[in-house]
Order: C-alpha cells, then structure tokens, then sequence
C-alpha cells in the first residue's frame, strides 16, 4: 500500500490560541509575589505540581482543617470592563480567607485559578499581584495556581478567577461554641463597601441609570464611579484572631456575604435563639444609600442583598464584649456594638442548611452617610 501523504502545513498549539511561551512568561513574573507570601509551614516557591505546608512547623499540635473556595461574582466584570485589576484579586482572597476565619482558623496558604481566552501578561501579573497583596494581609502564603488559556470558551479580554484557601485551628478554639446563649452581644465590623456580591443588581442599576465606569460616582465625587466600586473588600484576619486569642470570648462569627445580615448570622445560631440587630448603630456607606434610591429598594431587600456596611459579625459573651471591642480596636478595627441574642420568635430564616433558624429581628432604621 502506498503510504499516504500529508501535505496540509502543521498547525501548532500557538496557532490554535494557547501560547506556552506566555505562560511560562507569566509564572516567571509572579514567583516573586508568591515568595514575598511566605510564612512559617510554606515556602511558597512556585513551579511544582502541588504546593507543600507544614502545620507542625506553623506551630500547630492538634489541628482542625477549615478549607473554603469561592470567586468574585460579576464584580470581575466591572474589573474588566473599566480595565482596572490591581484590587480584583483582593477581593478573591477576602472572599475565601474571611469565611475560613468565620470558624475560627487561621489562613494558612492560598491557590488561585486564572482562566482566560487569550493571556495578556500585564493583566494577568496585576490580577496576580492583587492576589498576592490579599495572602499578605490574611498572613498566608500564595503556594501555587492554576493559569488556563482556553480560546473559544472566554472572549475577547474576559476571564474568571476562583480562589481556594485553606486555613486550621486547634480542635479546642473551633467556631462556633456550643455556649452561645441569649443575652451575648453583637459586635459588627465596618465594610468597605459592597465587597463582592450582589454586583449583577449593582451593573443592572448602573446602565439603568445611564453612567460610565470613568464618571464620577454619584455618591463620591473624589472617584470614578469604577473606582469607587471596585473597591476591595475588607480581610478582617488578623485583628479578628488578636482578639480571639486576646480575649477568649468570641463565640462564634458570621462573615457577611450574599444575603446579608439577613441571611448570614443566623447560619451561626443554633435553634431556639435569634439575632436582636439595631440599624441605628451605624451608618452605612454612601454607596448604599445611592443603591438604595437608584433601584427603588425597601430595607428588608437591601438587608438580604447587600452587607449595608457590616462586613463581619461577632458573637460575644457579654461580660467580655468590652474586652473584645478594645482588642480589636488595638489591632487597628472600628468596632461597634450593635445588637444581642434573644429567644427566638418563631419567624424563620431562609439561611443555608439551616432550616431551624430563627429570622433576624431589626429595629431602627438603616443610615447612610451622606
């Protein structure tokens, strides 16, 4: 038989949309940001199949793993449409070191994937940066990641970010306690702002009314209304642990994501009690007095879709509340009392896996700065 010829010329992974060049190009770009992550357990060196950690040498003697992922919602599309990702990455980090504190762990290490349809080194680098700028405040390392070029699944500039961090506490210290009761208090923590969720009402209010990304925000006029909203959210990490340890009367915490307050403490409250909250005391940041009156939204739907400037809730006995406020306050926090434990009342809450859970009772009425 005669061999069959090919005379069609090779078509090479490059010409099919994936470059390797530039992704070696890019893991070459972000060793240092790893690196400057490191911390006692991780050495936080890039370029082997798995990263490493070692909990004896981060001073752990019976540990508890928490692991927790998560992304940054339709925040990324903001990022991308405004051409700003120096804080996106920020955000990915808060979201899933933030949720690993809620049990009371320390973030020990972090991985990020970055996919995309076409890599574009200087897009991907400052992504990556703000990564690395998130594991430093949480105090972990950046031990590895994931980069995919996938043509023909992302378009244009588009890609996607998911993070996954994982985090230990003793067996002992593992939130939340069995010993909470009616009559602890409520201590909020200031957000920044939206953070990371309820960004597809956010982007659906903002074309509603008409602005671009580089006009001034209407509720700051100091900055662009991308800017503005994309700014990251708060990593409450190590003043939250200081104060945990300080104090040992922190009795459970409530990391204020989709939902709100609504739907977020009460997935920390066994059954039987409910969470007593003032909205009079605090005021929240303008943005959301500015989302507010642009949608049209009545308070019980911006406590359920936004975190109305409470990024982090902690239930705290009552003889140690004082305590806890001047430990956070020491590591740098503006906390605020703003609310108790009391019997449930029979209203239930729509929380995640938690169908035994009493509705969150408000009194007061949300304030804005103006």
């Amino acid at each position: 038989m005669a061999e069959r010829r090919h005379d069609r010329p090779s078509i090479t992974y490059r010409e099919s949309g994936v470059d390797l060049d530039a992704g070696n190009a890019l893991v070459a770009a972000i060793k240092p940001l790893a690196r400057a992550t490191r911390r006692p357990g991780a050495g936080a060196e890039l370029g082997g199949f798995g990263g490493l950690f070692d909990l004896r040498q981060a001073g752990f003697k019976d540990p508890i793993l928490v692991a927790a992922n998560d992304g940054v919602g339709t925040k990324l599309k903001l990022a991308i449409e405004s051409n700003q990702h120096d804080t996106i990455g920020i955000d990915l980090v808060a979201m899933c070191v933030n949720d690993v504190l809620a049990q009371g762990a320390e973030p020990l290490f972090f991985l990020d994937y970055f996919a995309c349809g076409k890599l574009n080194l200087g897009v991907a680098r400052a992504v990556v940066a703000s990564i690395a700028a998130g594991c430093r405040q949480a105090g972990c390392a950046l031990i590895g990641g994931e980069t995919a070029e996938m043509p023909g699944i992302y378009a244009g500039g588009d890609y996607d970010l998911a993070g996954f961090a994982v985090g230990a506490v003793e067996r002992g210290a593992l939130l939340p306690r069995s010993d909470i009761a009616a009559g602890d208090v409520l201590i909020g923590l200031p957000s920044s702002g939206v953070h990371a969720n309820g960004y597809s009402l956010v982007r659906r209010l903002v074309a509603d009314a008409g602005l671009a990304w580089g006009a001034p925000a209407p509720f700051d006029a100091t900055r662009s209304l991308g800017e503005a909203l994309l700014e990251p959210t708060r990593i409450y990490v190590q003043p939250v642990l200081s104060a945990i340890r300080v104090t040992g009367a922190v009795k459970a915490l409530a990391h204020i994501t989709g939902g709100g307050l609504s739907e977020n403490l009460p997935r920390v409250l066994p059954g039987g009690l409910a969470a007593h909250i003032d909205l009079g005391a605090w005021r929240a940041p303008a943005v959301f007095g500015w989302l507010g009156k642009a949608g049209a939204l009545d308070e019980a739907e911006m406590l359920r879709t936004f975190n109305c400037g409470i990024g982090m809730v902690a239930v705290v006995a009552g003889d140690g509340a004082d305590a806890v406020m001047r430990a956070l306050a020491a590591a740098g926090e503006a906390p605020m009392p703003i609310g108790a434990l009391e019997p449930g009342h029979g209203a239930k809450s729509q929380a995640k896996g938690k169908g035994e859970a009493e509705a969150v009772r408000y009194s007061g009425r949300l304030q804005f700065v103006a």
